[in-house]
């Protein structure tokens, strides 16, 4: 799984910041590691320099092998607050998005009778 970390021109993108974010969501994403082939994290300062409360904005697109991309999107007061409210999110989308295919398919059962998970 790529993840690629991409911000605007109000967030600086360190080294630091960007170990923190791909680590974090390796570990959140890593029961789907063989089903997701990508994920792009979109940080930015909806606010820029004035400063707000809940300024900071991430948004995180999954790419799921042979799959319409997934989205999700956060707002926070820290970069660190958004980027967990998205990566939450983006998560029970993508647990329900392959629920509902491994639904879908029904129960499987194998030439011997046994039923396949």
């Amino acid at each position: 799984m790529h993840i690629h970390v991409i911000t605007d021109n109000h967030i600086h993108a360190g080294e630091h910041l960007v170990a923190g974010i791909t680590q974090g969501l390796q570990d959140s994403f890593q029961r789907f590691e063989h089903q997701l082939t990508r994920l792009d994290v979109h940080l930015a300062d909806v606010n820029g320099p004035k400063g707000a409360g809940n300024d900071k904005r991430c948004l995180i697109e999954a790419r799921l092998a042979g799959h319409q991309p997934i989205v999700a999107s956060h707002q926070a007061a820290t970069v660190d607050e958004s980027v967990d409210g998205a990566s939450e999110k983006l998560f029970r989308a993508i647990e329900t998005t392959l629920g509902r295919l491994h639904h879908a398919k029904g129960n499987q059962t194998s030439a011997g009778g046994d039923q396949v998970i």
